[in-house]
């Protein structure tokens, strides 16, 4: 990484749950809102063909997401590798180049919007941060996978981090506050990023989220606490937690979380409804709905969650509606 290069230091982090009043807001589902402009991501690039097609809708809903109250905003780049890229007939320069873009579109939203806020009396906006997402493995093989962690005999430690390695690097190099791996399903990818931050002396400070099917452990059957004792050993990884699970799951698994690390905590469920993954379609929630959300969101700050956010199938009125309950009891 460029010396020159200017990164944001660990407390920054920390700076901005103190200034959030002690749990900040992460934004909400990026592929939902994406379809509600209208983009077409039917895909096995999902919400990253809009990285080719659509930039400027990228750029759209990260600023509806900070309008609405996110302290936090997540690239674009979740289901976005080279071999992805490649897949589609790009070169290795452009798949690279639209990494990037993933990163600045995001970083341009948040300039834009700063600029247009900070100097307005009694605003109640923060700063946000940057987050570069990094899907699992699963994810670019958009197979379910990530829901399962069954990647299958010839997949290996070595192989999950030369698969990860050249998008961590390029990620970073385009300038994010943070590092967000996302929808990890199993051990050994958790050991795999951790190694990674390591080997590539990682600068800027990450978080890893599971997610889980059961409420109990992660996608693969193995426990938290043998996904987290790996996690625990690297100073690298400054928050651990749960994303893409349902949300009646969430308040049990953060006091099992806070047993078991003394890393922040951070949360940001699905909808409660269900992805299948080879049907490629939502099934509907039985017992949640999003428009009681923020309560339970209210319930998982209380429980000692210090970031909290939506994932698929939220919106922006999901993160205002947190946000704003959230401003009323600081």
């Amino acid at each position: 990484m460029g010396k020159d290069k200017e990164y944001i230091t660990t407390s920054s982090l920390d700076d901005l749950i103190e200034k959030a009043g002690g749990c900040a807001v992460v934004d909400g589902g990026f592929a939902t809102q994406l379809e509600k402009h209208g983009a077409s991501i039917n895909d096995p690039l999902w919400s990253a063909l809009c990285l080719i097609n659509e930039p400027h809708l990228i750029k759209t809903v990260h600023l509806e997401y900070l309008e609405a109250g996110a302290d936090i905003l997540v690239s674009s780049s979740y289901q976005a590798t080279i071999p992805g890229f490649l897949s589609r007939g790009l070169s290795i320069e452009n798949a690279e180049s639209l990494l990037e873009k993933s990163v600045k579109v995001a970083v341009e939203a948040r300039d834009k919007f700063w600029d247009a806020v900070k100097n307005v009396p009694g605003h109640s906006y923060n700063r946000a941060l940057v987050a570069a997402s990094v899907g699992s493995y699963g994810a670019y093989l958009a197979d379910g996978s990530e829901y399962s962690g069954n990647y299958g005999p010839d997949v290996n430690l070595e192989k999950l981090k030369d698969f990860h390695r050249r998008r961590l690097q390029v990620l970073v190099e385009a300038g994010p506050d943070l590092i967000a791996f996302e929808t990890i399903p199993n051990k050994l990818e958790a050991q795999a990023c951790v190694e990674l931050l390591e080997e590539e002396n990682m600068e800027i400070p990450s978080w890893i989220c599971f997610s889980s099917v059961d409420g109990e452990n992660a996608p693969s059957g193995e426990s938290f606490k043998e996904c987290l004792h790996v996690i625990n050993k690297s100073n690298k990884v400054k928050a651990v937690g749960i994303n893409c699970a349902p949300p009646h799951f969430i308040e049990s698994l953060i006091c099992k979380f806070k047993e078991l690390t003394e890393k922040a905590i951070v949360v940001y469920p699905n909808s409660g409804e269900v992805w299948d993954g080879r049907a490629k379609r939502w099934l509907p929630s039985k017992c949640f709905g999003e428009e009681n959300f923020e309560l339970f969101a209210t319930r998982w700050r209380d429980s000692g969650a210090k970031l909290i956010g939506g994932c698929c199938r939220t919106t922006p009125s999901t993160i205002r509606a947190i946000s704003e309950t959230f401003k009323e009891r600081t």
